[in-house]
């Protein structure tokens, strides 16, 4: 493939890793940047890889819906039991259940990445003929995590 559209997108989310050595073993969120680069081998008949708002309402828009806002936490989590029960009322109608996605994979930058090129991306862009190929997860300006299904052209991100 030789044509690719970049989009990013901003969502907050909280997390915790399993096992981590520091801080991130607890409880925390961040302001996250996610970047998506789609590829096409042919443009269509405008002379796009893809539409910039399907771009948006395919991928930026399944994080709105899904992730942003929530807490990520790994199925196999022990503190995910005790956040997902369903009997722990919050005051305003809802359970704290309400607030957690729990996820196959220990919710790391690189794994979140990894899960979005090979899971959300395949099911969004059926049927289009795009690809989802790198993802490039920020959890801060300084810290940031990639997947790439191949190595990119020309991206200056890379080092």
């Amino acid at each position: 493939m030789s044509w690719q559209a970049k989009r990013y997108h901003d969502i907050s989310c909280g997390h915790r890793v399993v096992g981590h050595e520091g801080k991130c073993r607890h409880l925390h969120g961040h302001n996250y940047r996610v970047h998506f680069t789609c590829e096409a081998d042919e443009l269509d008949n405008v002379g796009r890889v893809i539409d910039f708002s399907d771009m948006k309402s395919k991928l930026c828009m399944w994080l709105e819906e899904n992730w942003d806002h929530k807490m990520l936490l790994w199925e196999h989590d022990p503190v995910a039991n005790v956040l997902t029960d369903d009997k722990i009322k919050t005051g305003d109608g809802t359970t704290l259940d309400d607030g957690i996605v729990l996820v196959p994979f220990n919710p790391t930058a690189e794994n979140i990445a990894q899960h979005l090129v090979l899971v959300v991306g395949p099911q969004q862009l059926k049927g289009t003929g795009i690809k989802l190929t790198y993802c490039e997860v920020e959890e801060t300006r300084k810290c940031s995590a990639v997947y790439a299904l191949q190595p990119q052209k020309n991206d200056s991100r890379q080092m």
